[in-house]
């Protein structure tokens, strides 16, 4: 479980080696995309320490000169009917309300940005001074990947993530256990408090490494910031003896409600690990078998990543 610094890989990465093995994933006990708790086997894997930092984001960008995609121009044909002033690059970014709120509607917290993105995370005023070994944040799909590929690394798959994040404990609710705060003490960087107001926890994503490392050695594997995988989304678990067709009617699905949004059909990914924003109120997915789906082209002041590569 030793960490090392690959030289093949071009970033700083401070890796951890899994052996992998057959473990349970999923959960029956939460959300319904969770479903069904099936064995997946892994194979032997290298994934990051940490999530990835501003700091390495910034070398990665200072040497390639890339771009993401929250500093881009929008296309107005993405946007029918909008205003082409209203189409600036920016970013989504959490807002707390002064109060409660109704929590079937995330429009009450959050907020598009103009001028976000990741070396600005709350708008064109703020900055990552002082926030380099914060994860970053504001990264799409292709921002990610395009990261990973520099670096001579790849993104997780989901089923790579959550073994990673089980640190062992198989069938576990938590990564630490099934209590969600053991002796009432957070055990990652959660919502504390009553959601979306009255945060006594941090407040915002902690620097990498704030919290107890899993039994794997390996941090900020739930809360903390989002993670992007390689893998699809669908609204259960995709197991090996489901069928092409199968899969082929989830995705439909998919692109039906982003039409029904008034939005292209963008493909979505699986996000892993829950955030700070993750409340017993509202999202109680800071667990290795929680998962959500986001649009490629859309990163959010609670979305990052981490990097993973084969043995």
């Amino acid at each position: 479980m030793d960490g090392v610094i690959s030289p093949a890989v071009r970033a700083d990465h401070d890796q951890v080696l899994l052996e992998g093995g057959v473990f349970r994933m999923g959960s029956e006990d939460f959300y319904p995309d969770e479903r069904p708790v099936h064995e997946r086997e892994v194979a032997p894997f290298w994934i990051d320490r940490y999530e990835v930092t501003n700091e390495q984001y910034a070398a990665f960008v200072d040497d390639t000169g890339y771009v993401t995609v929250a500093e881009r121009a929008l296309d107005p044909a993405d946007f029918q009917g909008a205003d082409p002033a209203d189409l600036v690059p920016g970013a989504m970014v959490f807002t707390p309300t002064p109060g409660p709120v109704d929590l079937r509607e995330w429009r009450n917290w959050w907020r598009w940005q103009p001028g976000a993105h990741w070396r600005r995370p709350f708008g064109p005023e703020s900055s990552i001074d002082g926030r380099l070994r914060h994860p970053v944040v504001h990264i799409a799909f292709e921002d990610a990947t395009a990261y990973a590929q520099w670096a001579g690394l790849r993104l997780p798959t989901e089923a790579e993530h959550e073994y990673a994040a089980r640190g062992g404990l198989d069938g576990a609710r938590f990564a630490w256990g099934d209590e969600a705060y053991p002796g009432g003490v957070a055990q990652a960087n959660s919502w504390l408090g009553r959601f979306p107001y009255d945060n006594q926890g941090v407040g915002d994503a902690a620097p990498v490494g704030s919290y107890l490392a899993n039994g794997f050695g390996l941090y900020d594997m739930t809360g903390n910031v989002w993670e992007w995988t390689s893998d699809y989304y669908t609204p259960r678990h995709l197991r090996l003896s489901d069928t092409p067709v199968d899969a082929g009617k989830r995705t439909n699905l998919l692109a039906a409600a982003s039409a029904q949004e008034g939005f292209p059909a963008i493909p979505r990914r699986v996000l892993k690990g829950g955030s700070h924003l993750c409340s017993p109120d509202y999202c109680l997915r800071f667990r290795p078998a929680a998962r959500s789906p986001q649009a490629e082209d859309t990163g959010m002041s609670h979305i990052g990543f981490r990097c993973a590569r084969d043995a």
